[in-house]
């Protein structure tokens, strides 16, 4: 597995550090955001799997709600259906998306449903932060993830109580914004960084005109046309097309669940030495009950303790040193030809990083 990574690692190493990529893709133009929407409602349908009355007596409300809606009374009925669970719908509204569109949803289990496999979302109405409904969300749920039972066991893959529903929901409601009313475009960078908005300010510039673009700040590119004859549509498509080579921070990404390590190209390394080596201790307990003769009337049943300790030391310490100015490729092949695992390797990259050899920023996710 080592050397199918290592092998892997080289060829991303013969590829550029760097690489142009569209204006459309590292910026967003201020003003032109998406909104975030949220409803409650019931999923119906489940096979047994629902919210128990007892623990979620808000389904019960809800759902007798809704069927009073409908011109079904139940009040004063004794209601024990599990086959209904309460949930959290949420979404997001794009910009620019007109009544009768359809955008995707997400849909939650709040109660104690243990899966919401083969649901059905009734309808459920979605609001934003100003309390106005934009959309109504319904349709069937796809739940991913496996919830299996037996008498005396259970096993539970993913998570069953957590779906989506691909064009779920349809836009009732537009949000009040028209692009033809900006004077001139801002840019946002989503990673702000000096050298890219520089190179964003040149780029434009070579194409609209000198003053085109200017870079406000590390975040921030005011573009307007200098001709004054291109609407604000007109001097997108004009821009977001161009090519851009964005500066990034070199950056060690560590996933400590999975033990993934991703490393930037731009990652670098002054002169340090490791030493990396396993301690395994392994105590088992086998006890065993001791009981009297028989026909004994003193004596008693008793257990006895059995501890086996064993102490492994593994393989053995090594020590390595590295040179000053080591690339990503050498120190990713210099510590799996030390034999380091994925675990070895977050401890090692924190470690050197404490000793201020590693330049680069560490993101623990």
């Amino acid at each position: 597995m080592r050397l199918v990574i290592v092998a892997f690692l080289f060829f991303l190493g013969m590829l550029p550090a760097h690489a142009d990529v569209r204006l459309k893709d590292i910026v967003d133009i201020e003003g032109v955001r998406g909104n975030d929407l949220v409803g409650y409602g019931l999923v119906v349908g489940l096979n047994g799997t629902g919210d128990g009355i007892k623990n979620s007596p808000y389904t019960e409300e809800a759902f007798s709600n809704l069927l009073e809606r409908l011109g079904v009374n139940i009040q004063g009925e004794d209601f024990k259906s599990r086959n209904v669970a309460a949930v959290i719908v949420t979404a997001a509204l794009p910009p620019f998306v007109r009544n009768g569109s359809q955008i995707d949803v997400t849909v939650s289990a709040i109660g104690d449903a243990s899966s919401l496999l083969g649901g059905q979302l009734i309808m459920t109405p979605l609001k934003a932060g100003d309390g106005q409904i934009y959309a109504v969300a319904q349709g069937p749920v796809l739940a991913s993830g496996l919830n299996a039972k037996a008498a005396g066991a259970s096993v539970t893959f993913g998570a069953p109580t957590t779906g989506s529903i691909p064009q779920g929901a349809r836009v009732e409601r537009e949000v009040d914004f028209e692009l033809s009313t900006l004077g001139a475009l801002r840019l946002a960078l989503k990673s702000p960084d000096v050298t890219t908005a520089m190179r964003i300010e040149s780029a434009i510039n070579t194409i609209l005109g000198p003053g085109s673009a200017v870079a406000l700040d590390p975040g921030t590119v005011d573009v307007r046309s200098s001709s004054g004859n291109l609407s604000p549509v007109r001097l997108i498509s004009a821009i977001e097309n161009l090519r851009v080579e964005p500066e990034q921070r070199a950056r060690v990404v560590i996933d400590q669940k999975s033990g993934t390590v991703v490393l930037g190209a731009d990652v670098t390394i002054s002169r340090f030495a490791v030493t990396q080596g396993n301690l395994k201790i392994t105590v088992r307990e086998t006890p065993y009950v001791s009981q009297p003769n028989p026909f004994s009337r003193n004596g008693e049943t008793i257990i006895v303790p059995n501890t086996d300790l064993t102490v492994d030391t593994g393989r053995e310490a090594r020590i390595g040193v590295v040179d000053e100015n080591v690339s990503l490729m050498d120190l990713v092949q210099g510590l799996n030809a030390l034999g380091v695992g994925p675990r070895e390797l977050i401890d090692i990259l924190t470690a050197i990083k404490a000793a201020g050899a590693l330049h680069a920023d560490i993101v623990l996710l």
